[in-house]
C-alpha cells in the first residue's frame, strides 16, 4: 500500500496501522456526506412545514433537534463505515441503487419519494467509501489524499450544520423582514433543494456503482467463479426489489421502514452464508447496525417526509382522476 507510511521505516504492524487510519478517513468522509444530505433535507422540510399551518407540530419537532447529538452520529457512523469491508459496502450500494431505480420507475410522472433521501443515508456512506477505495487504490500518498478529502467534507458538513441552525432560528423572522441574503435565497429557490439532492445523489451512486462492481470482481480469479457469485446475487436482489417495490406507498408508520431494513439485510446475510466469507457475514451484521442507527437518528424527518409524500400522491391522484373525467 502506497501511503504516508511509505515515508517511514518499516516496523512491525505499521502497515496495519496505516490501513486502519485510511479506513477511518474513508468512513469519516462518508459520514460527512450523510451529514450534508441530512442538513440540506432538514432545511427543506423546515421551510415546507413553516409554510403549511397544518404542519406546525412537525416544524417544532425539527426545530427542537438535539444539536449535541450530531457529532455523536458522525462519530458512530464513521466507526461503522470503517469496520465494514469494501465487499459488503459494495453490495449495499448495488442493492440500494436497484431499489431506488425501481421506486422511481414505479412512481407516477412528476412524483418523487422524499423518504428515499433518508433511506439512502447508510448506502450513501458506503458509496462514498467504495468510490474512495477504488479511486485511490494504489495511489501514492493515499493517506494524504484522504486527509484532504476529510478536510473538504468536514468543511461542507460544518457549513451545512450552520445553515440548519440559522434557518431553524432566524428564517421565520428574516423571510418576513427580507434583509438576510441566505433566507431570501431560500425563500426564492428553497423548493429546488430536492432537485439538487437528486442530481448529486445520482452522480454519487453512478460512480459508486462502477466502483462497487470493480471492487467485487477483483476478488475473482476466473469467470466461472464470478458467475457463481453474481447469479445468486442477481436473483436475490431481483426478489428483494419485487418485494419492496410498493413499500413507499404502503408505509403508514415507521415500522415498515425497519421491517424493510431487516428484510434487505436478512436476504444479504443468507446470500453471503452460501457464497461469501465469514468476514462478510460479520460485516452484514455491522451494516444492519449502521442502517438502524441512521434511521433512528432521522425519525422526525422520516415522519415529515412520509406526510409530504402522502400529500403529494393524494394531489397527483386527484389530478389524474379529474383529467380522466374530463377526457371521458
Amino acid at each position: 500500500m502506497f501511503s504516508l507510511g511509505s515515508w517511514l521505516p518499516a516496523l512491525p504492524g505499521l502497515a496495519w496501522g496505516w490501513a486502519l487510519l485510511d479506513a477511518l478517513l474513508q468512513g469519516l468522509v462518508g459520514a460527512c456526506a450523510v451529514s450534508v444530505l441530512c442538513s440540506l433535507l432538514k432545511v427543506y422540510l423546515y421551510i415546507q412545514c413553516l409554510n403549511d399551518p397544518k404542519r406546525q407540530a412537525e416544524k417544532d419537532a425539527i426545530q427542537m433537534w438535539w444539536w449535541v447529538l450530531e457529532p455523536l452520529h458522525v462519530a458512530v457512523l464513521t466507526g461503522v463505515l470503517a469496520l465494514v469491508g469494501s465487499r459488503v459496502a459494495a453490495l449495499v450500494v448495488l442493492e440500494f441503487s436497484l431499489r431506488a431505480v425501481s421506486t422511481v420507475l414505479s412512481l407516477g410522472k412528476g412524483a418523487h419519494s422524499s423518504q428515499l433521501y433518508l433511506l439512502c443515508q447508510y448506502s450513501l456512506g458506503c458509496g462514498v467509501s467504495c468510490s474512495l477505495s477504488f479511486l485511490l487504490e494504489g495511489a501514492p500518498h493515499r493517506t494524504c489524499n484522504l486527509a484532504l478529502a476529510v478536510g473538504l467534507a468536514g468543511l461542507l458538513a460544518t457549513y451545512a450544520r450552520r445553515l440548519v441552525r440559522h434557518v431553524c432560528t432566524l428564517y421565520e423572522l428574516h423571510s418576513r423582514a427580507r434583509y438576510c441574503g441566505i433566507c431570501i435565497l431560500l425563500l426564492a429557490a428553497g423548493h429546488g433543494i430536492p432537485r439538487l439532492l437528486r442530481n448529486a445523489l445520482a452522480v454519487t451512486f453512478a460512480v459508486a456503482d462502477l466502483a462497487a462492481v470493480a471492487l467485487i470482481n477483483r476478488d475473482f480469479l476466473s469467470t466461472a467463479e464470478a458467475v457463481r457469485f453474481w447469479t445468486p446475487l442477481t436473483i436475490c436482489y431481483t426478489l428483494l426489489v419485487i418485494y419492496m417495490q410498493e413499500e413507499p406507498r404502503q408505509s403508514t408508520g415507521g415500522q415498515p421502514v425497519y421491517q424493510t431494513v431487516l428484510v434487505r439485510m436478512g436476504g444479504l446475510f443468507i446470500l453471503l452464508l452460501t457464497v461469501g466469507r465469514w468476514t462478510d457475514v460479520l460485516h452484514v451484521l455491522i451494516s444492519l447496525l449502521g442502517e438502524l442507527w441512521c434511521l433512528l437518528r432521522a425519525g422526525i424527518m422520516l415522519e415529515a417526509c412520509r406526510q409530504q409524500d402522502f400529500t403529494q400522491w393524494s394531489q397527483l391522484d386527484r389530478w389524474t382522476g379529474s383529467g380522466s373525467e374530463e377526457a371521458s
